[in-house]
C-alpha cells in the first residue's frame, strides 16, 4: 500500500510543476485523494461489499467532485490533475502512467440495459498505458485508446485510437499519426509540440486548391476556343451567351 502511495505521489511530481513536495500532494490535491479513495472502494467491490463501495465512491465524489465507479479497473501513476467534474464509468479500463484532466468523461452509451446479462457488458472505454486525455473530453464507447495517445481538449471520441497518435475535434479525427513519448517528453492537456494540424482547414485548402486547378483549366479552354474561332468568350458568360441562355442571378 505505501509502495502504491510514493509511485502515485512521484507520478504526480514528474506530471505537475506547480507540485513541490510529496505532503503537498497528500494534503491538497483532489486527483490523489480520488484514486485512493477508489483503490480502497475497489478492493470493498471485488471482495463483495458492493453497496459499501457504492457508499465510498459517493463520498469520494462529494469531497473531490471526481465521480469513479468502484467496479473501474485504474493502473499505476494514474493521475487526475484539477479534477473537478472527471466521471469514469463502471467498465472502463485504465492503463499504468495515464493523465486525466478536469471534466473528462469516460462513459458509456448503452441506451437501456435490460438484464443483468447486459448490465455486465464492456460499455466503457479502455486506456492503455501512458494516454492523455485534456480537459473536456469525452472518450464513449466500449473502445480502446492506444498506448501514449492524445486526445485533445474538448473532443468527442466514439471510435478506436491508433497507438501514438493525437485525436481532436467533434467527432475525434486524427491529426497526428504516430508520435514518441521519448522523444517529445510528457505534454501536459495533451498538446503536441509544434502546430496543431487543424483538419478543416486542411479541408478547405484542398477544395482551394482544386478550384485553383479548375479555374486554369476554364481559362485554358477559353484560350483554345479564342484561336479556333468558335466565337466562346468570357468563360461561363460566353457559353451562356452561345446557348442563349438567361444568366442567373447571384
Amino acid at each position: 500500500m505505501f509502495k502504491m502511495l510514493r509511485q502515485e505521489i512521484s507520478a504526480i511530481m514528474e506530471r505537475d510543476p506547480a507540485a513541490r513536495s510529496g505532503w503537498e500532494i497528500v494534503l491538497c490535491y483532489s486527483g490523489f485523494h480520488s484514486i485512493v479513495m477508489h483503490r480502497i472502494a475497489h478492493r470493498a467491490w471485488n471482495g463483495g461489499w458492493r453497496v459499501l463501495a457504492r457508499a465510498l465512491s459517493q463520498v469520494n465524489r462529494f469531497i473531490t467532485g471526481i465521480e469513479i465507479h468502484p467496479a473501474a479497473r485504474i493502473g499505476q501513476r494514474f493521475f487526475i490533475d484539477h479534477g473537478m467534474g472527471v466521471v469514469i464509468g463502471e467498465t472502463a479500463e485504465i492503463g499504468d502512467g495515464v493523465t486525466l484532466y478536469q471534466d473528462v468523461t469516460l462513459g458509456g452509451v448503452a441506451p437501456s440495459v435490460d438484464s443483468h446479462l447486459q448490465r455486465d457488458q464492456k460499455r466503457h472505454p479502455t486506456l492503455l498505458d501512458g494516454v492523455i486525455v485534456g480537459s473536456g473530453a469525452q472518450v464513449l464507447g466500449p473502445i480502446t485508446v492506444g498506448v501514449e495517445a492524445r486526445v485533445g481538449a474538448n473532443a468527442v471520441v466514439t471510435k478506436d485510437v491508433p497507438a501514438g497518435a493525437t485525436v481532436v475535434g467533434i467527432p475525434g479525427r486524427v491529426v497526428q499519426s504516430r508520435r514518441s513519448v521519448q522523444q517529445e517528453g510528457f505534454a501536459p492537456y495533451g498538446t503536441p509540440l509544434g502546430d496543431l494540424p487543424d483538419p478543416v482547414a486542411r479541408a478547405i485548402e484542398g477544395l482551394m486548391e482544386r478550384v485553383s486547378v479548375l479555374q486554369a483549366r476554364v481559362e485554358q479552354l477559353e484560350s483554345q476556343a479564342k484561336e479556333q474561332g468558335t466565337g466562346v468568350t468570357g468563360g461561363f458568360e460566353g457559353i451562356e451567351e452561345a446557348q442563349d441562355v438567361p444568366k442567373p442571378r447571384y
